[in-house]
Formats: C-alpha cells, structure tokens, sequence
C-alpha cells in the first residue's frame, strides 16, 4: 500500500504545556487555581479546534472595497470569517477583561495572559487589537482624564461581545516608525473640536472601534515634546468612516489576518486626551502593556511551533526509527524546549510585574520592570524566530508547504522582534532605563534571588552561568559607559545577555520549585540545556571592522 505520513496533531495547549501548569500552581492562591487551572484546560480543548478552524480559514485575508457599484467612497475592510468569531472568544473569555478583575488582584495580570498563551496560537493574530485595546484601557486610566476613563474603559474592558470595543494605536509614519519625534500628523482647532490631518503609513487592526494617536497642534514645537495624545472614533453613527481615507492594505510577510492599512486622516475629529504637549510620555503605560504582550505572544507562538514538532516525531519514521527515538532529533527538540522554558519564565514574570505595578505603587518593583519589560520583548522576540524556524524544520520539506499551517507560524513570529520597537531600539530603550539609576541594581537583585533560591546540585552549572553572564555584562557597560559608540555598538549583546540571564535564573528558581513540590525534575534538566545554548553574549566588535562592512 502507498505510504501517507499522518500530519501532527495538536493536543490540549494547557494539558500538553510543560510549564504552564506548574506555574499557576506556584502563583495563583490555592483558593483560585482549580478555579483557573479548570478554566485553561477547558480553552486547552477550545485552542484545538480553532487550530482546525484556523488551517480551514487559511486562505481568507481581509479584503478593502474603496468604493461602492454607485461611485461613493466607502472604504470598507471585510476580515475572515475566523476574526469574527475570534472577536466573540475574547470578550466571553476575558483576554482583555480578565486583567482588570479584581478577584485575584495584582495576578490579575497572570491569569489573563495565561488565557492568551493557551487560546491566542488559534485566532489567527487576533491578539494584536487585544494587545493595543489592553494598551489604550490602561493609557485612558491613566490618563487623568476621568471623563475618557469612565467612557471608554468599560467598553474597551467588557467580556460582553454585543459591546466590548477594540482599540488600535497610529504611531507610525512614513518617517519612520520608533523616531515618532519626526510625526508629520497636524491637529488642528475647528472652534472646539480637535481635527487630525496627516498620513499614518502602517495601522494595525483598521476595523477597531476607536484609536490613540499622536499628532502635533499646531503651532507646538519640533521633536517628541510637541506631540500630543487624541482619541479618535473611528465611524459615525452610521458606521462610516469619520473623514478617513483608506489608502491601501499592506501586503505583508506574515500577519496576514490582520487588516493593517494606510490611513490619510483629512479633518478627522479627535479628543485631545491629556495636555497638548508630553504626547509620547502619555503613551509609556501602553508601551509597556503591548511589549507584554509582544513577550507572552512570543512564547506562545514557541509553544504552539513545538507542539507540533514533538507531536511529528512520535509519528513520522525515518531510517528504521522514530524520530523521537533518534538521538540527534531529540537533541534539537531538547535545545528548542530549552529555550521555551527560559523565554517563558521571563515573559510571565514581565507579566507578574505589571500586575504588581498596577495595583500598587512598588518602588523595586517600577525600576525592575522599567529595564525587564523591554529586555524581555527583545529577547523573546528573537527567540520566537530561532525557535518557530527550527520547529517548521523539524518537520522536513512539510514545514515548508503552505497548506500545512506550519510556515504561517514563523512568518507571523517574524513582527515579534519588529512590532513595538526593534531589537535595535528596544537595546537602546534598555540603556536610557539603566540610565534613570536603580535598574541595573534591580537585576542583579532578581538574577540573585532566583539563583540563591535553586540550592539543588543538579542547577550548579546553570546557576554559576548566569551570575557569571550577568557579572561580564555589568563590567563591560562600566567600561564602555564613558565611550558613547562602543556602548552603542554593543548595546545589542549587553541587552541580550541581560535578557538570558534573566531567563536561566528564573528558570533555575522555577526548577527548583517544581522539584520541591511534586512537579519533577524536567525544568531542571531545562536549565542545565539553557545554560548550554549559551548565554553571554557580551563581545566587543571592532567599531572600524564594522564600518568597512558597512
């Protein structure tokens, strides 16, 4: 009979997760985690038939219709039929909501983005208007303004699918991206009402209800000072767009699901959200809500890649043997898993602290998020790429044909390292945190109390690894602090290696959890894999050689 290779097969995502699981039962109150721990394994079964639902809807990208069969311009962006059901999942399930509960207090935070890492993988980047709508919620109360608060939070926060908002964010031109400083968008005074004029080159999720932008009232100054912060509703009461122009919808890479477009905005009314100046200090809540989510996305997207990939080598025999059984495919899953585990204890505890900080003001806790929150982006960010690419590889020539699902994976974990900042900026961003003074102190705080905690042998090694990572780290920007191009030039590995550092030690403190309370060794033997792929970064490049190749 012709031989058929059976395709891999998912499993529940939070049954299968190998950290997942341990983790809620280290942080959620034991009078919460049935409660929760039941909750994730019912999304576990829900996150496999979306993935059904998902290979099924592979070919439906949104599609923009400029103009209707009479000559009006209508500018209307249809989404796949999964983006509709995906937006009912996320407000009866709370992938927004659960993170302003106040049933489990400053894990709130955990609780929500442990929705996310089990159920996001299947709606197709649907979490990237839960990311900014996460963003815009936190930013409005913050804001000051209570009016706005007490409007659209509500709406941006509620589990009720019939009301619940979603939110995008225009930050980006066609100056550039991060230099938002460079924004060419006017605001202007019609008597009372602010109108916008400009064009924003790249704007995720064009079918929100609303959006935060930045614009510049006239007559303010050059340079990020002169920005400020509006709230913009889309549609009028009849659904149209309020003097907005869809240009086009960007042909992407990946994210294809998501309607990101180009927008000229010609009188479009705003709401001005705090003062007219200081616009891009006024977004650093959001800023640091979507680099969260970016993180916890990250993993996920690792997650979902493995499962996959292990799921294969228990099916696909090749040489007299399962894969699985074959020693140097295990060794590559085991280095894969490895870094799942480190990335994930880094994005989860980026999570942790936005909870804390949200529910109290903790001054440790602000100057270690202030540095963490962006090294965890970056350094996941990367990770998602490495590992998704290596997992598709893991399954031969059929991770690399489309109808299988599996290339969609590494092509939407390709915006990871890019969306909300690049590695590049976000290793500068780390620099300016240190900068600010206590962070870097903050670090060594946490890198140390993890690894204090992991007292068993079997975590000496990586133990002694990321002291060591973290303490060259530490030398090397002392050294290279008063030689502005070399401490940019390395900005990059100093940054990564904080960012693995991070991770091995709140991996061995994990590890060490779960071996003293009936949760096994596997994380252990986890960490010893960890330290393994490396985790210094640090090396000075010579600044000539890199000009030359330049």
């Amino acid at each position: 009979m012709p031989f058929f290779q059976e395709p891999p097969r998912l499993g529940n995502q939070f049954d299968d997760d190998p950290l997942l699981p341990s983790w809620l039962a280290r942080h959620i109150p034991e009078a919460h985690h049935g409660e929760v721990a039941a909750e994730l394994h019912a999304l576990g079964d829900l996150a496999v038939e979306y993935y059904a639902k998902q290979q099924a809807d592979r070919e439906n990208e949104p599609v923009l219709t400029q103009w209707d069969p009479w000559g009006n311009r209508i500018d209307k962006i249809e989404v796949s039929p999964l983006w509709h059901e995906a937006q009912v999942l996320a407000a009866r399930h709370g992938m927004v909501a659960a993170g302003y509960e106040a049933r489990l207090g400053p894990l709130a935070r955990t609780h929500q983005f442990a929705i996310v890492h089990v159920l996001g993988p299947s709606l197709d980047v649907y979490s990237c208007p839960l990311a900014m709508t996460d963003g815009a919620a936190r930013t409005l109360l913050g804001s000051g303004n209570q009016e706005l608060a007490d409007r659209f939070v509500p709406l941006l926060t509620s589990r009720d699918p019939a009301t619940m908002w979603t939110s995008g964010q225009w930050m980006t031109e066609r100056t550039g991206g991060s230099d938002v400083s460079q924004s060419e968008t006017v605001a202007k005074l019609d008597g009372t009402q602010w109108r916008l004029y400009g064009t924003k080159w790249f704007t995720s999720a064009t079918t929100s209800n609303m959006a935060l932008t930045l614009a510049r009232p006239e007559g303010n100054g050059e340079g990020s000072r002169g920005l400020a912060l509006f709230l913009v509703e889309l549609r009028d009461e009849n659904g149209r767009l309020r003097n907005i122009q869809v240009n086009r919808l960007k042909d992407k890479l990946g994210t294809r699901k998501v309607p990101t477009a180009e927008l000229t905005l010609d009188g479009t009314p705003a709401t001005l959200v705090g003062s007219t100046s200081d616009g891009v200090r006024a977004i650093t809540p959001m800023l640091s809500i979507t680099r969260t989510w970016n993180a916890i996305s990250a993993v996920s997207a690792m997650r979902r890649g493995l499962a996959l990939a292990r799921d294969y080598a228990r099916r696909r025999k090749a040489f007299g043997a399962l894969l699985v059984d074959k020693p140097l495919h295990a060794d590559t899953l085991a280095m894969l898993e490895a870094e799942y585990a480190g990335a994930f204890c880094l994005a989860f505890r980026s999570a942790h602290l936005i909870g804390l900080l949200e529910h109290g003001h903790d001054d440790q806790a602000e100057r270690l998020a202030r540095a963490l929150v962006p090294i965890a982006k970056l350094t996941t960010g990367k990770q998602a790429v490495a590992v998704t690419s290596e997992a598709i590889e893991a399954c031969g020539g059929a991770g690399y044909i489309e109808d299988t699902g599996l290339p969609r994976i590494l092509a939407d974990a390709q915006v990871l390292p890019i969306w909300e900042g690049t590695t590049n900026v976000l290793s500068l961003d780390t620099l300016r945190a240190l900068g600010k003074g206590g962070a870097l102190e903050a670090i060594h705080a946490e890198v140390e109390a993890c690894c204090a905690s992991a007292t068993d042998p079997g975590l000496a090694r990586p133990v002694e690894a990321a002291r060591s990572a973290l303490r060259h780290a530490t030398a090397w920007v002392t050294a290279a602090m008063p030689h502005a191009d070399r401490l940019e030039a390395g900005a990059r590995r100093f940054a990564m290696t904080l960012g693995r550092s991070l991770e091995l030690a709140l991996l061995c403190a994990h590890a060490q959890w779960c071996a003293d309370h009936g949760h096994g060794t596997r994380l252990m033997a986890a960490a010893r894999r960890f330290a393994l792929n490396g985790v210094d970064q640090i090396g000075d490049a010579s600044i000539d050689d890199s000009r030359q190749l330049v």
